[in-house]
Protein backbone atom coordinates (compact mmCIF):
# COMPACT_ATOMS: atom_id res chain seq x y z
CA UNK A 1 0.00 0.00 0.00
CA UNK A 2 1.50 3.17 -1.13
CA UNK A 3 -0.19 6.37 -0.45
CA UNK A 4 0.35 9.22 -2.45
CA UNK A 5 2.83 11.96 -0.24
CA UNK A 6 5.46 14.66 -0.65
CA UNK A 7 7.22 13.83 2.27
CA UNK A 8 8.16 9.92 2.45
CA UNK A 9 7.04 6.99 0.64
CA UNK A 10 5.07 4.90 2.38
CA UNK A 11 5.42 0.85 1.61
CA UNK A 12 3.38 -1.07 4.34
CA UNK A 13 1.50 -5.05 3.97
CA UNK A 14 -0.24 -6.18 7.14
CA UNK A 15 -3.15 -8.01 8.28
CA UNK A 16 -5.06 -7.83 12.10
CA UNK A 17 -7.74 -10.50 13.00
CA UNK A 18 -10.04 -9.37 15.92
CA UNK A 19 -7.88 -7.91 18.10
CA UNK A 20 -6.35 -4.83 18.91
CA UNK A 21 -3.44 -4.18 17.05
CA UNK A 22 -1.19 -0.58 17.76
CA UNK A 23 0.69 1.41 14.72
CA UNK A 24 3.93 2.37 16.84
CA UNK A 25 6.51 5.16 15.64
CA UNK A 26 7.48 8.34 15.63
CA UNK A 27 5.60 11.08 14.59
CA UNK A 28 5.92 11.82 10.95
CA UNK A 29 6.39 7.94 9.95
CA UNK A 30 3.46 7.33 8.32
CA UNK A 31 0.82 5.96 11.14
CA UNK A 32 -2.13 8.14 10.18
CA UNK A 33 -1.17 7.93 6.67
CA UNK A 34 -2.46 4.40 7.25
CA UNK A 35 -5.68 4.86 8.76
CA UNK A 36 -6.76 7.65 6.51
CA UNK A 37 -6.36 4.79 3.86
CA UNK A 38 -8.04 2.43 5.55
CA UNK A 39 -10.86 4.88 6.11
CA UNK A 40 -11.06 6.22 2.56
CA UNK A 41 -9.63 9.68 3.40
CA UNK A 42 -6.66 9.62 1.07
CA UNK A 43 -6.02 7.59 -1.87
CA UNK A 44 -2.95 5.10 -2.36
CA UNK A 45 -1.38 5.00 -5.59
CA UNK A 46 -1.55 1.24 -5.88
CA UNK A 47 -1.80 -1.85 -3.59
CA UNK A 48 -5.07 -3.16 -2.01
CA UNK A 49 -7.50 -2.62 1.37
CA UNK A 50 -9.28 -5.71 1.91
CA UNK A 51 -12.05 -5.60 5.10
CA UNK A 52 -14.14 -8.70 5.54
CA UNK A 53 -13.35 -10.14 1.94
CA UNK A 54 -14.50 -6.72 0.52
CA UNK A 55 -12.13 -5.00 -1.30
CA UNK A 56 -12.26 -1.14 0.01
CA UNK A 57 -9.38 -0.44 -2.35
CA UNK A 58 -7.78 -1.98 -4.88
CA UNK A 59 -5.21 0.03 -7.82
CA UNK A 60 -5.15 -2.44 -10.37
CA UNK A 61 -9.69 -3.69 -10.32
CA UNK A 62 -9.48 0.48 -9.88
CA UNK A 63 -11.54 -0.04 -6.90
CA UNK A 64 -11.88 3.24 -4.31
CA UNK A 65 -15.23 2.82 -1.94
CA UNK A 66 -15.74 6.17 -0.61
CA UNK A 67 -15.50 6.29 3.49
CA UNK A 68 -19.68 6.21 4.58
CA UNK A 69 -19.69 2.64 2.06
CA UNK A 70 -16.39 1.26 3.99
CA UNK A 71 -17.98 -0.33 7.38
CA UNK A 72 -15.24 1.85 8.69
CA UNK A 73 -15.09 3.72 12.95
CA UNK A 74 -12.50 6.11 13.19
CA UNK A 75 -11.93 8.23 16.27
CA UNK A 76 -9.66 11.42 15.27
CA UNK A 77 -7.08 12.92 17.81
CA UNK A 78 -8.98 15.68 18.48
CA UNK A 79 -12.57 13.84 18.10
CA UNK A 80 -13.82 16.24 15.43
CA UNK A 81 -17.19 16.98 17.07
CA UNK A 82 -19.67 19.44 15.66
CA UNK A 83 -19.56 22.34 18.25
CA UNK A 84 -23.49 22.99 17.06
CA UNK A 85 -24.84 20.09 17.93
CA UNK A 86 -25.31 18.40 21.29
CA UNK A 87 -23.88 15.03 22.72
CA UNK A 88 -26.72 12.72 21.47
CA UNK A 89 -27.20 14.44 17.83
CA UNK A 90 -23.08 13.84 17.49
CA UNK A 91 -23.71 10.32 18.53
CA UNK A 92 -26.86 9.96 16.37
CA UNK A 93 -25.86 11.31 13.28
CA UNK A 94 -23.68 8.40 11.69
CA UNK A 95 -27.25 6.78 11.95
CA UNK A 96 -29.36 9.21 10.72
CA UNK A 97 -30.90 6.67 8.12
CA UNK A 98 -31.99 4.91 11.09
CA UNK A 99 -36.01 5.33 12.17
CA UNK A 100 -36.33 8.01 14.92
CA UNK A 101 -37.24 5.21 17.56
CA UNK A 102 -34.44 3.00 16.29
CA UNK A 103 -32.04 6.02 16.46
CA UNK A 104 -32.98 6.81 19.73
CA UNK A 105 -32.27 3.36 21.37
CA UNK A 106 -29.15 2.96 19.71
CA UNK A 107 -27.74 6.48 21.27
CA UNK A 108 -29.06 5.19 24.56
CA UNK A 109 -27.25 2.06 24.72
CA UNK A 110 -23.97 3.79 23.41
CA UNK A 111 -24.51 6.27 26.45
CA UNK A 112 -25.15 3.26 28.85
CA UNK A 113 -21.70 1.22 27.45
CA UNK A 114 -19.34 5.19 27.78
CA UNK A 115 -21.60 6.72 31.09
CA UNK A 116 -22.83 9.18 29.13
CA UNK A 117 -26.51 8.86 30.02
CA UNK A 118 -26.84 12.83 31.92
CA UNK A 119 -24.91 14.20 29.00
CA UNK A 120 -26.96 13.65 25.77
CA UNK A 121 -28.53 16.99 25.86
CA UNK A 122 -25.33 19.28 26.82
CA UNK A 123 -24.26 21.06 23.94
CA UNK A 124 -20.71 19.07 22.82
CA UNK A 125 -18.58 22.46 23.73
CA UNK A 126 -20.16 22.31 27.69
CA UNK A 127 -18.22 18.93 28.01
CA UNK A 128 -14.87 17.94 29.35
CA UNK A 129 -12.23 16.31 27.28
CA UNK A 130 -12.58 13.15 28.62
CA UNK A 131 -16.66 13.46 28.16
CA UNK A 132 -15.85 14.32 24.40
CA UNK A 133 -13.55 11.32 23.48
CA UNK A 134 -16.21 8.87 24.56
CA UNK A 135 -18.73 10.73 22.73
CA UNK A 136 -16.24 10.82 19.97
CA UNK A 137 -15.93 6.69 20.59
CA UNK A 138 -19.97 6.25 20.53
CA UNK A 139 -19.96 8.10 17.28
CA UNK A 140 -17.60 5.90 15.70
CA UNK A 141 -19.41 2.75 16.65
CA UNK A 142 -22.63 3.80 16.48
CA UNK A 143 -23.24 2.16 13.12
CA UNK A 144 -21.82 -1.20 13.80
CA UNK A 145 -18.22 -1.00 12.37
CA UNK A 146 -16.19 -3.99 11.44
CA UNK A 147 -12.58 -2.22 12.17
CA UNK A 148 -12.52 0.89 14.31
CA UNK A 149 -9.23 3.43 13.82
CA UNK A 150 -8.01 5.31 16.74
CA UNK A 151 -5.56 8.05 15.55
CA UNK A 152 -3.83 9.01 18.91
CA UNK A 153 -7.01 9.19 20.84
CA UNK A 154 -6.00 9.84 24.26
CA UNK A 155 -3.20 12.42 23.64
CA UNK A 156 -4.89 15.69 24.61
CA UNK A 157 -5.76 14.63 28.01
CA UNK A 158 -4.04 14.09 31.35
CA UNK A 159 -2.73 10.62 33.22
CA UNK A 160 -5.44 10.20 34.72
CA UNK A 161 -8.02 10.26 31.73
CA UNK A 162 -5.89 8.58 30.24
CA UNK A 163 -5.80 5.41 31.97
CA UNK A 164 -9.54 5.40 32.48
CA UNK A 165 -9.98 5.56 28.44
CA UNK A 166 -7.92 2.95 28.25
CA UNK A 167 -9.51 0.61 30.20
CA UNK A 168 -12.97 1.91 28.72
CA UNK A 169 -11.31 0.99 25.02
CA UNK A 170 -9.78 -2.60 26.18
CA UNK A 171 -13.29 -3.08 27.90
CA UNK A 172 -15.12 -2.15 24.11
CA UNK A 173 -12.89 -4.38 22.74
CA UNK A 174 -13.73 -7.54 24.51
CA UNK A 175 -18.31 -6.63 24.19
CA UNK A 176 -18.11 -5.62 20.40
CA UNK A 177 -14.91 -8.35 19.32
CA UNK A 178 -13.74 -6.42 16.12
CA UNK A 179 -10.59 -5.49 14.56
CA UNK A 180 -8.98 -2.23 16.44
CA UNK A 181 -6.32 -0.20 14.85
CA UNK A 182 -5.16 1.94 17.36
CA UNK A 183 -1.86 4.77 16.59
CA UNK A 184 0.46 6.14 19.61
CA UNK A 185 4.26 6.78 19.83
CA UNK A 186 3.36 5.90 23.35
CA UNK A 187 5.50 2.98 24.65
CA UNK A 188 3.38 3.15 28.17
CA UNK A 189 -0.14 3.04 25.92
CA UNK A 190 1.53 0.45 23.63
CA UNK A 191 1.98 -1.99 26.20
CA UNK A 192 -0.69 -1.46 28.09
CA UNK A 193 -3.53 -2.11 24.62
CA UNK A 194 -1.73 -3.40 22.37
CA UNK A 195 -2.42 -7.84 21.84
CA UNK A 196 0.22 -7.30 18.92
CA UNK A 197 2.69 -4.01 17.50
CA UNK A 198 3.24 -2.76 14.24
CA UNK A 199 6.73 -0.95 14.83
CA UNK A 200 7.13 1.90 11.81
CA UNK A 201 9.86 3.90 10.70
CA UNK A 202 10.11 6.35 8.17
CA UNK A 203 7.13 4.52 6.25
CA UNK A 204 7.67 0.84 6.23
CA UNK A 205 7.50 -1.87 9.19
CA UNK A 206 10.04 -2.77 10.74
CA UNK A 207 8.58 -5.46 13.21
CA UNK A 208 5.33 -7.33 13.47
CA UNK A 209 5.31 -8.79 17.37
CA UNK A 210 3.97 -9.12 20.95
CA UNK A 211 4.32 -5.29 22.54
CA UNK A 212 6.11 -6.80 25.66
CA UNK A 213 9.24 -8.31 23.52
CA UNK A 214 9.51 -5.41 20.56
CA UNK A 215 9.45 -2.78 23.54
CA UNK A 216 12.07 -3.63 25.79
CA UNK A 217 11.82 -1.51 29.21
CA UNK A 218 14.57 1.04 29.84
CA UNK A 219 15.79 -0.58 32.86
CA UNK A 220 16.39 -3.80 31.00
CA UNK A 221 18.21 -2.27 28.41
CA UNK A 222 20.29 -0.33 31.32
CA UNK A 223 20.68 -3.65 33.19
CA UNK A 224 21.92 -5.13 30.23
CA UNK A 225 24.64 -3.13 29.56
CA UNK A 226 25.31 -3.06 33.37
CA UNK A 227 25.60 -6.82 33.82
CA UNK A 228 26.03 -8.11 30.67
Amino acid sequence: MTPSATSFYLDVQFSIDRELVVLFGQSGCGKTSILNAIAGLTSPDCGAIVLDGIPLFDGQRRIDLPPHRRSVGYVFQHYALFPHLNVFQNIGFAIQNRSRRQRRRRVEELAAWLHLEDLLDRPVRHISGGQAQRVAIARAIAHNPKVLLFDEPFSALDETLRTDLRKTLKRLHRQLQIPMLLVTHSRSEALELADRLISIENGSIVEIGRPDRLLVPTSQISNHFAWG
